[in-house]
């Protein structure tokens, strides 16, 4: 629980929302909290188990530190660890086409760190339909192009998936219908209402004819876009089973909603920016920016659009879409702290969805591959001369910190745990060996279905090794800028 200085409440377990919230005065530790931020900002995990590494690096190095060996001798070693680590993580992975199973179990172990089980449990399913729903084959993937909207309504499990888009508003006209169906959708940026001019400018009359004329020279412009949607709107949808929906990122005035109710029309105005855009990869269609490109093609369809109010807050939904490119995720909570606590665990976990589809590469969780990583690298030290040596031995025995976490938040010692995972592992010729949460005792994280990313693995290690490395070779720490010292003194 973070409480900042004006008594607001968040709770969370994420590590990079802990240590960028925090307010760290020590330089060192500063330095080891931008780890967890680089790690967040590339791969959306991982961050706590980067600082831990780092921190027990610089653990394991006090210890040939304070017998007199030199830190360059020890970093040399880190250094050649780091690249082995590299070298064993990408033969150490297992490369497999990311179908939903295995998605699903990968971010099943992210969310897990975050959120309680059944919740986890419920959230992967949304993420992984969210993902996949904007992946397209040969392309990146765009995060955001799903569009997590948040209600303070329901309970945190009534949290759900959306096959289309929900926006924050809703019709400015209490004679519009609130619920169509089969719906043809007109995105637009068109001004339907009287507008000032983009330059200084005046409009000069002598007399009130003069300006009646004026007034209704310009009703009459918007008048004649009105007509040009309505008489489309006949076109289509006259004798059939269709409607019709506008949703304008400019405005519409009283007297155009007025006409659009008229006729059966749900009218959204100044819809955002970024929902236009999703709109045309959700639903189909083209935004149209002039009325003199107003035709059939240009609008899209959907199988369902309705409001939904929520107190004075009202949300348009529009779902039933064919072969969307964007989605939206809606978040429910009975109160602020829960919804952003949900909303930060799934934007990790749409994250690891990502990562899993570019990567196709996944190592085996539940602490499996630090305890490999740790023999692998006992070995590797055997063929480094001198003392760089010992920074190997710091390296891999840091990496036991990993499975040492695991084992104590679950009650159970560490020591113990660390033996039976090491034993298990010179007798099972290779094969995964991880800890179980619930015993204490070795699993198969395999079988169990526990996943990490590659690239949190991977990034861990890299931005672990450096900042370890640099933190280790420096001398001192010296407080910098220029000093108070009037101009002319002296100093």
């Amino acid at each position: 629980m973070l409480v900042g200085g004006a008594g607001q409440i968040s709770l969370t377990k994420d590590g990079y929302k802990l240590l960028y919230e925090m307010q760290i005065q020590h330089p060192t530790a500063s330095l080891i909290a931008r780890i967890a931020t680089s790690q967040d900002e590339a791969t959306g995990d991982g961050s706590t188990s980067a600082v831990l590494l780092v921190g027990e690096i610089l653990k394991q190095a006090e210890l040939y530190l304070g017998e007199g060996v030199h830190p360059r001798l020890l970093v040399e070693g880190i250094d050649i660890a780091r690249e082995a680590s590299k070298a064993f993580l990408d033969s150490y992975a297992h490369q497999k086409e990311p179908d939903r199973s295995v998605l699903t179990e990968v971010t099943r172990t992210a969310l897990r760190t975050k959120l309680p089980q059944p919740l986890a449990d419920s959230l992967c399913e949304v993420c992984v339909d969210a993902v996949q729903t904007i992946s397209q084959k040969g392309e990146d993937i765009d995060l955001h192009m799903i569009e997590i909207m948040t209600m303070a309504h329901k309970q945190a499990k009534d949290t759900r998936f959306v096959r289309g888009i929900v926006m924050d508003h809703g019709a400015r006209h209490p004679n519009m219908p609130s619920r169509l169906e089969n719906c043809y959708i007109l995105t637009c940026n068109i001004s339907l209402e009287y507008e000032k001019t983009e330059v200084n400018s005046g409009f000069f009359y002598s007399n009130a004819e003069q300006k009646e004329a004026m007034v209704k020279a310009e009703r009459a412009t918007c008048d004649a876009k009105v007509r040009q949607i309505v008489e489309l709107k006949k076109k289509l949808c006259d004798g059939t089973n269709k409607s019709f929906v506008i949703i304008n990122q400019k405005g519409i005035d009283p007297a155009s909603l007025e006409q659009f109710a008229a006729v059966g029309i749900i009218a959204l105005r100044r819809a955002k920016r970024r929902n236009m855009e999703r709109l045309q990869l959700c639903c189909g269609g083209e935004a149209i920016q002039a009325i003199e490109s107003l035709n059939e093609a240009c609008l899209g369809y959907a199988d369902l659009v309705y409001e939904h109010r929520l107190g004075e807050e009202v949300y348009t939904f529009v779902e039933g879409v064919k072969n969307p490119k964007s989605c939206t995720i809606l978040i429910n909570g009975p109160n602020p702290h829960t919804i952003a606590m949900i909303k930060d665990a799934v934007k990790d976990g749409l994250r690891t969805v990502r990562n899993a589809i570019l990567d196709k590469k996944f190592v085996p969780g539940a602490g499996a591959f630090e305890i490999a990583l740790h023999e692998h690298l006992q070995k590797t030290k055997e063929k480094v001369a001198g003392k760089a040596k010992l920074g190997v031995t710091v390296f891999a025995d840091a990496m036991l910190i990993i499975p040492k976490i695991l084992a104590a938040n679950s009650g159970f010692d560490q020591m113990d745990v660390i033996l039976k995972l090491q034993d298990e592992l010179r007798n099972s010729e290779g094969s995964a060996v991880g800890v179980d949460i619930e015993s204490g005792e070795v699993c198969d994280p395999i079988a169990l279905g526990i996943w990490d990313n590659f690239r949190v693995k991977h990034q861990m290690i890299e931005s672990a090794g450096v900042i370890g490395a640099q933190i280790l070779l420096v001398d001192e720490i010296i407080r910098a800028g220029r000093g108070t010292a009037k101009p002319g003194m002296a100093i």
